[in-house]
């Protein structure tokens, strides 16, 4: 697995020209394994979209090491995505091939094996053909890590990949980013349930608009980042200007 590294530098990401994120700088070394926390409405889901290239910085950059925004496997939040759409569990797994192949790509009997073997190895044998609509919001997670995959990415960012699913089915997929961590890929995830991360993520970073930690999670979910986060959050002014670079602050 190739090595990759993503690293920010003053980093800024804004809505309508009000920040969503701050002047965060900080690196997720290759092969980590990093928990991004912090209040609802903080920016951790901007800070993912930002690194994957779907939101431009409106000051700072990302730059990535040893890997393009393409051979990133993005898992976004389950409300983003539209069930209702008519296709089946293996045809959902398959879009991990997209951008391999394309729109207009044909799908070969290896790739379709792979696929199949991806729903085995997520706890969905059998599964292949029930359409997505009638699954349970654990079994779409399973579907939805298994498309992860297929991707084969040295960078793999989660978006609340464990919330609203059900202890088995959480207990399954944190073994598999286990497994990816042991293969040197470089993971990225939003959670929100801090024993899960003091439990199973060695890095974390804790943001509330800007970085208030980065580094081991011992040192950052510390009482003291918790207080100033929740401050921030009860503080926040969703109608402030965009603020200015670091350097002419």
């Amino acid at each position: 697995m190739q090595a990759a590294a993503i690293k920010l530098t003053d980093l800024t990401v804004a809505y309508d020209r009000h920040p969503a994120i701050h002047h965060v700088s900080g690196e997720f070394k290759p092969g980590s394994l990093t928990a991004v926390v912090g209040p609802n409405g903080a920016g951790k889901t901007t800070l993912l979209k930002a690194i994957i290239g779907l939101l431009r910085p409106a000051e700072g950059r990302v730059e990535l090491s040893g890997v393009k925004h393409q051979d990133i496997a993005y898992l976004p939040q389950q409300a983003e995505i539209d069930r209702a759409f008519p296709i089946t569990v293996l045809d959902a797994v398959l879009i991990g091939y997209w951008r391999r192949v394309g729109a207009l790509g044909a799908i070969d009997a290896r790739s379709t094996e792979r696929a199949l073997n991806a729903l085995d190895a997520v706890g969905l044998s059998g599964f292949a053909e029930r359409p997505v609509a009638m699954m349970s919001a654990g079994q779409f997670q399973r579907a939805l890590f298994a498309r992860v995959m297929l991707q084969d990415a040295p960078v793999i960012l989660l978006d609340e990949p464990f919330a609203a699913i059900d202890t088995r089915t959480t207990r399954d997929l944190l073994e598999l980013v286990r497994r990816w961590h042991g293969e040197s890929r470089t993971i990225v995830a939003v959670l929100h349930d801090l024993d899960q991360v003091r439990d199973n993520f060695p890095e974390a970073v804790m943001v509330a608009r800007e970085c208030l930690g980065w580094g081991a999670t011992k040192d950052v979910l510390t009482a003291e980042n918790l207080l100033r986060a929740r401050q921030m959050s009860e503080a926040w002014d969703d109608e402030a200007a965009l603020c200015l670079p670091a350097k002419q602050a």
